[in-house]
């Protein structure tokens, strides 16, 4: 049995084995063709921060795949009410087939994964957001800009910068991540990243300039600079935050060409122009939809194990 918490516990082979299954599933959706791959199997859906993207795309794809899902909020189960993390998992892993929990402290994916009976998946935690990475680079694939990566981060050193961090250090690309000074990754995370990425050969770079990381790149990505439980300090990132949205100016510097992912919403005028946003809005919509099908490789590709 495998979880699947960060990227970090998978290898670039098996990375790769769950997009191209989703990729293989989604042909088939396009096709009409539904194997029903999990069929009479329960995904518990645990959300103790909520979402547009994760909810939908995990809910359908449990449908297309001839499964059920469960929606469980901090007000339907007793975790929300004190109940220890580790009694909820052993309950819930014994009556459903597969877990995913977006939540805000990553050690609490992990005390309920220690004591799951089945796979558990991390729909996002303040630490990592891996699912949206399967995603970002199915993507990439589809759209032809999966070689010889150059990749841009430029904003906050949050969950996403940490997830594109891990798939850069096990796929073997470059990653340049550009943060203002006091909103830098994770040190331990990126220590992880630049030992995993002495064998895999990948270049990650960290720097506060984002023209610096975006001169030459093939991939331009960003995301809010203000995450959900962050409302309050709102102002204070906005300030510190100037002079890192990706506007068209930003863009020029990348390579002819290249894409612009976000993870999705997007608040136009702050991480991204409303101009950037939409010339490239083809791209993060279909970033958007993957979620759906890579989530659907990744669960068929764990209930395999």
């Amino acid at each position: 049995m495998r979880h699947f918490l960060t990227l970090r516990d998978f290898t670039k082979e098996e990375i790769l084995e769950i997009i191209d299954l989703g990729l293989q599933i989604k042909q088939n959706l396009k096709s009409g063709i539904y194997r029903g791959e999990l069929k009479n199997k329960t995904l518990a859906m645990i959300f103790e921060k909520s979402s547009t993207r994760t909810r939908v795309s995990f809910e359908t794809g449990m449908f297309q795949l001839g499964g059920h899902a469960l929606f469980l909020s901090n007000r339907d189960i007793h975790l929300g009410r004190g109940e220890p993390v580790k009694d909820t998992a052993r309950v819930i892993s014994s009556m459903c087939d597969m877990v995913m929990i977006r939540t805000f402290e990553h050690s609490m994916i992990e005390e309920f994964a220690s004591y799951s009976k089945v796979p558990v998946i991390n729909g996002l935690t303040d630490s990592y957001h891996p699912v949206q990475l399967l995603a970002d680079y199915m993507t990439l694939v589809e759209h032809g800009a999966h070689e010889n990566i150059v990749a841009a981060y430029v904003g906050d050193g949050n969950n996403m910068t940490h997830s594109w961090m891990m798939l850069a250090a096990k796929l073997g690309f470059e990653l340049r991540i550009a943060t203002p000074k006091g909103y830098e990754v994770d040190a331990k995370i990126l220590q992880d990243a630049l030992e995993i990425a002495k064998t895999s050969g990948a270049v990650i770079k960290t720097m506060n300039d984002p023209k610096e990381a975006i001169k030459g790149a093939t991939v331009v990505t960003t995301d809010t600079w203000v995450s959900m439980g962050q409302e309050d300090e709102k102002e204070q990132r906005i300030q510190a935050f100037k002079g890192f949205m990706v506007d068209d100016e930003m863009m020029s510097l990348a390579q002819e060409g290249a894409k612009f992912l976000h993870c999705l919403p997007a608040y136009r005028g702050c991480e991204v122009s409303e101009s950037v946003f939409e010339k490239h809005s083809k791209i993060v919509f279909d970033e958007a939809e993957n979620r759906l099908h890579a989530q659907k490789g990744l669960m068929v590709w764990l209930a395999n194990r």
